[in-house]
């Protein structure tokens, strides 16, 4: 076993999952007296983007910068079958696109998707293009429940002219979107706290996620959430031993983070991540910021922000 990911007994390769590694996931939230969890930042993705993705981090191209394992790696049923043994609630299909007529593709393939699996909300993307606002349109009438826009991968700015009438749109429906902003694990030409405050200026009631908790600018993404209440955070890959090894969350700001209980929502980026889910989980668990704030992250705020049911 390597960072918590069990091996494969026939290949050495880290295996979907262990039923000994299900049962320390379901311990955590049953000890909480949760009806399970609320996974905001997975990614299933069509067949071939996602090995382009995988062939991307085995590469430790430029945008990862490090080696960077895959410990789920596995058949999509696989890894649906994964989360559900874990007891994940509710999970998303985040996809983005790097270039200009993608957009469109990925958000029929994900709805297809939410539609053949049904604890997956409805997931949509967009890029800066003429036909944005159209098929934007097209994906909240369609009943999308969550956009994702990647500023580094795409290398756009949010607040590009050509997303206007995206952004407006979006706050006029309060569709969330989970964004990719902060400079983790590599710099782009438009992340950074700057670009996305500026965007809330413009649209202050836009309801955005930001994902990795803005790493490594988590003190000034920390201070949108806190400032406009429709901002949010994400816990992916953040207080992770992988994530603090470059960019630790600065102890100063824990008094805050407690302060931002409500703010924040429990993402893994499964199945893309270099260490077992359990630790994900244990690194927000071990914040020490007490079972209340723990339960509210993992589940209570998700739950009320996506309507899914406590039953």
């Amino acid at each position: 076993m390597s960072n918590g990911v069990p091996d494969s007994p026939t290949t050495g390769h880290p295996a979907p999952f262990s039923p000994d590694e299900a049962e320390r996931v379901r311990a955590i939230w049953t000890g909480l007296r949760l009806p399970g969890l609320i996974d905001v930042h997975t990614h299933f993705m069509p067949r071939s983007v996602m090995d382009k993705v995988w062939a991307y981090f085995d590469s430790a191209g430029p945008l990862v910068g490090r080696e960077w394992p895959i410990a789920y790696r596995a058949d999509e049923d696989v890894r649906v079958e994964t989360l559900r043994a874990f007891g994940i609630r509710a999970y998303s299909s985040l996809v983005y696109p790097h270039k200009p007529d993608m957009a469109e593709w990925l958000n029929g393939w994900a709805q297809d998707f939410a539609t053949n699996h049904p604890d997956c909300l409805h997931t949509a993307t967009f890029y800066p293009e003429e036909s944005a606002a159209v098929y934007v349109s097209r994906a909240i009438q369609s009943g999308t429940q969550v956009f994702k826009s990647h500023i580094q991968v795409g290398d756009y700015s949010p607040t590009d002219p050509l997303l206007d009438g995206v952004w407006s749109q979006i706050a006029d429906s309060q569709v969330p979107v989970i964004i990719h902003c902060g400079s983790g694990p590599a710099p782009g030409a438009h992340t950074g706290p700057e670009p996305v405050h500026a965007l809330l200026q413009r649209f202050p009631s836009l309801p955005l996620i930001i994902a990795h908790m803005g790493m490594p600018e988590y003190e000034a993404f920390l201070d949108l959430a806190l400032e406009y209440p429709n901002v949010h955070l994400d816990t992916t890959m953040a207080f992770t031993d992988f994530a603090e090894e470059d960019a630790p969350f600065p102890d100063d700001l824990r008094a805050r983070l407690a302060e931002a209980g409500d703010k924040v929502l429990f993402g893994s980026d499964f199945p893309n991540i270099p260490y077992g889910y359990t630790h994900a989980l244990e690194a927000v668990t071990a914040l020490g910021m007490g079972d209340e704030w723990v339960a509210k992250v993992l589940y209570h705020n998700a739950s009320r922000l996506f309507g899914v049911s406590g039953s």
